[in-house]
């Protein structure tokens, strides 16, 4: 089994048109880094927004270093059920790029979400994020990784700063 350390990404389902460009050449930059640290495993959400920019990201680099491994934990199979076609094209190829894929319910619950926001952070020693604000699921992720001593880059901090 792999020796690596573990990186999450958490952030909003919604990039501001602001930090849209800023915010891919931040992930990039984001992911070397861990790389360089040691990081081995990439786990992700699967929701547009920022996740879906990191998970592009990962299988990007995936190309560079081929030991890198993408993992998915997703609240339930039926996640992209609403979503337009274009973002549910795009999550189909994210998924068939993934090492693995972890459903944590079958069918949608009022809780999956966070349920899948906790199972991804276990174990981790490293979270990316884009975080903008102090509530929202991102904002809990975001402050649950750190109670459980995970450490924080968070690329909004970098956004609003320029």
């Amino acid at each position: 089994m792999d020796n690596g350390l573990i990186c999450c990404f958490t952030g909003h389902r919604t990039i501001e048109q602001s930090h849209a460009e800023s915010l891919v050449s931040l992930t990039d930059d984001a992911i070397e880094k861990m790389i360089e640290r040691g990081v081995t495993v990439f786990r992700n959400g699967g929701a547009v927004g920022f996740d879906t920019l990191a998970a592009l990201k990962v299988i990007e680099k995936k190309k560079k270093y081929p030991h890198i491994r993408l993992e998915m934990y997703l609240p339930c199979k039926e996640q992209s059920k609403k979503w337009n076609d274009f973002s549910k094209a795009v999550y189909e190829f994210v998924l068939t790029h993934a090492d693995s894929i972890r459903y944590i319910s079958e069918e949608y619950t009022p809780h999956c979400m966070l349920d899948r926001n906790k199972k991804m952070i276990e174990g981790c020693d490293y979270c990316i994020a884009y975080r903008l604000n102090s509530s929202g699921g991102t904002a809990f992720t975001v402050e649950h990784a750190k109670r459980l001593g995970v450490r924080i880059l968070n690329l909004g901090d970098m956004l609003s700063k320029a």
